[in-house]
């Protein structure tokens, strides 16, 4: 409904063209100015592959939607997507290049590359804002619309469409009578739609309940008698319950749901796993690689038994799989069935400080890169808990719409752990809910810091 002019939706095509030749430039650039500025260039950075920076850079936008229809539609969301890509390439790089065979590179070129792309953002999004103003103020660019109707649906499409920069809000045309036939509508409504028509406006929305649509063929005939589009938007918000979503399978049906899941979208979907892949494996590589036989001679030093301690555990979709730990207890006939408790006998020493600091669950990240966690999500339960809390936890079994993650929302509010009452379970499942209808990548992010300050500082609830 309230796509760009064409003008403006040629940006989204525009923009990843301009940002990958600036991003080159300014590379080759940096290069070649190093040197005049008095400072040292290594021979290994003349030798980076250039894909590498390149790919990053895509990879890093990717993840932040700056080139998708929604990251592309608004400059203030292009300007914001914009710097988090450019700041995740920041460390994305200075990681390849740290941990790559080239050991030698100038500290001071990759701070004048950063700076010079940095301005060269800024002046490019700047140039984006004048041609956004240029298009629709001097061309008029903007579409004019207008809305009939004056139910909750109408006020709030136009309180939408006001704020709208490529949408010219004209007015309404009329209340709730005149859109239904009746004996005096056809005469009123051709009346309010010439008026709107000499003015420039092309399309008018029509909040109209779904069991009146058969009654509204007065006002079609007089929109098309003046050359205007209807867009007939369905008043529902006097019969369903709010927040809801309408969707359309196959373009024909429309489908109705109830609670905003931006995990649905596809898109959203590929950055999750893209970003979980890309974050196990550094993990798996470069701590896990020396954690892992360290961590282990501790555990068979203390107690018989594995090093690893495995479960079923409900999964996405409410799918068991076997979720992987570091052993902390001794080996017990208890474990799929009770939670750790505190002052817990079953609890080595060394399970101990795994538990405070949260590395018994290092072992998960090889969950994640083989797709049965993410690196954020509820909880998994043991099958026994599931099967009692989803009998007395009402929308307990939601959670499960998501993949489990290694921390979530609920964790870094102060929800872990064992759970000796409902209450505390409650919570938690509210916090989870809010994760699955919030998510956003920067969401995640923000949660991934908070465990990690979280793991510093110490919880109560970790044992």
């Amino acid at each position: 409904m309230s796509s760009p002019t064409r003008y403006l939706y040629l940006l989204r095509y525009i923009l990843p063209i301009t940002d990958l030749i600036m991003l080159n430039l300014v590379y080759f650039s940096a290069y070649y100015l190093t040197p005049f500025l008095g400072k040292t260039v290594t021979a290994e950075i003349d030798r980076h592959h250039i894909a590498v920076y390149n790919l990053i850079w895509l990879f890093s936008t990717a993840i932040f939607g700056l080139y998708t229809a929604y990251g592309a539609r608004k400059l203030e969301r292009i300007y914001s997507r914009t710097y988090r890509s450019l700041a995740m390439h920041c460390v994305l790089y200075l990681s390849y290049l740290l941990f790559s065979a080239e050991e030698n590179f100038s500290m001071a070129f990759l701070v004048i590359f950063y700076f010079l792309l940095f301005v060269a953002f800024v002046f490019n999004r700047f140039i984006g804002t004048y041609i956004q103003y240029v298009v629709l103020n001097k061309f008029k660019a903007a579409k004019m619309v207008a809305v009939m109707g004056s139910n909750q649906t109408a006020l709030r499409l136009a309180e939408y469409i006001d704020r709208q920069r490529n949408l010219d809000f004209f007015g309404f045309l009329g209340n709730d009578e005149d859109i239904y036939d009746s004996a005096d509508s056809q005469k009123n409504v051709l009346a309010k739609l010439g008026e709107a028509a000499d003015v420039g406006v092309k399309e008018v929305f029509v909040a109209v309940a779904p069991n009146r649509m058969n009654d509204v063929g007065t006002l079609v005939s007089a929109a098309d008698q003046q050359c205007v589009r209807l867009k007939f938007i369905p008043d529902i918000s006097g019969t369903i319950a709010s927040p809801y979503a309408i969707s359309y399978m196959g373009g024909e049906f429309p489908i109705i749901t109830l609670r905003n899941e931006p995990l649905e979208i596809m898109g959203n979907r590929f950055k999750k796993r893209a970003f979980d892949i890309v974050f196990s494996l550094l993990v798996i590589i470069f701590v896990m690689s020396w954690l892992y036989p360290i961590i282990a001679i501790l555990i068979k030093i203390q107690s018989p038994g594995p090093v690893l301690f495995k479960q079923l555990r409900s999964g996405r979709n409410d799918k068991p799989f076997w979720c992987w730990k570091f052993r902390s207890m001794k080996v017990n006939k208890d474990s799929d069935k009770k939670q750790a408790t505190k002052d817990d006998d079953r609890i080595t020493k060394i399970g101990y400080f795994l538990r405070r600091t949260s590395l018994d669950e290092m072992p998960q990240f090889f969950n994640v890169f083989f797709g049965s966690m993410s690196v954020v999500g509820p909880r998994p339960h043991m099958l026994k808990h599931t099967e009692k809390y989803k009998e007395i936890i009402n929308q307990f079994m939601v959670r499960h719409f998501l993949k489990p993650g290694i921390t979530g929302w609920a964790q870094v509010n102060g929800f872990r752990g064992e759970t000796k009452e409902n209450e505390a379970m409650e919570s938690r499942v509210k916090f989870d809910l809010y994760y699955l209808e919030n998510w956003t990548a920067m969401f995640d992010v923000r949660i991934i810091f908070m465990t990690v300050i979280n793991v510093f500082r110490g919880e109560d609830n970790a044992y």
